[in-house]
């Protein structure tokens, strides 16, 4: 789904992600506000750049219900976006996608991050960011790698 909205809500697995190859500041870049729950902020562990805002969700009932499918984080994201307008959440998992999907949230995966900022003219080329991916633990198959190279047309 494409990212054109002014706050980004991103799950746990972007910002590690994005931090381990050092392009974090992606985030800060396409949103005009990047958000995160309190259990994001606890499950990365790290310091974040000021321009993340910690938001917890006002209503903790929605992400009670969302923790019966999903882990507490995921949960968090999805509850936040649910209360949050103009917003998109940064999901990877593939549980969270659908969920999200089925709660006609606007979603999206850090790969179509990478997308947006190759279209954005934030960066000049996806395949170094995938590259460097690859050298992390993350999993991505050469089918996907190959699917988001050609959506950037490279």
């Amino acid at each position: 789904m494409p990212l054109n909205s002014d706050i980004i809500i991103s799950d746990t697995s972007c910002l590690i992600l994005l931090a381990k190859i050092g392009e974090l500041n992606l985030l800060g870049k396409l949103g005009k506000n990047v958000l995160i729950t309190p259990v994001i902020q606890k499950e990365f562990g790290n310091k974040l750049p000021s321009w993340i805002e910690i938001k917890e969700p006002k209503d903790n009932h929605y992400q009670q219900i969302l923790e019966m499918d999903l882990d507490e984080g995921e949960a968090s994201a999805i509850a936040l976006s649910l209360e949050t307008d103009n917003s998109i959440v940064i999901i990877d998992d593939l549980k969270g996608r659908k969920l999200a999907e089925k709660l006609n949230l606007r979603y999206s995966g850090t790969f179509g991050l990478i997308l947006r900022a190759k279209q954005e003219g934030v960066i000049d080329r996806v395949k170094p960011l995938l590259d460097k991916i690859k050298t992390t633990n993350f999993r991505i198959s050469d089918k996907l790698f190959a699917l988001v190279l050609e959506q950037a047309g490279e």
